[in-house]
């Protein structure tokens, strides 16, 4: 599902949050090396969960305002 939006420009600046019961390093790392804008493992913990929020909505605001690469307006 992350290549396929990140392949569509209408979603590819959008930023992936990864939730998944799979905690062992290896996965968090391969989950980021994938491009995934976070990698929160369950339980959640609500603090985490909402800062994680709060980042992605101002990263897609401050984004939305940026012309995507190579292309100036």
């Amino acid at each position: 599902a992350l290549r396929v939006l990140a392949q569509d420009a209408a979603t590819a600046r959008i930023p992936v949050v990864a939730l998944s019961a799979n905690a062992v390093p290896r996965d968090i790392a391969r989950g980021m090396e994938a491009g995934f804008f976070r990698y929160l493992t369950k339980p959640i913990k609500v603090t985490e969960f909402m800062d994680t929020l709060d980042l992605a909505l101002k990263f897609a605001q401050r984004d939305a305002y940026s012309p995507p690469e190579g292309r100036s307006e």
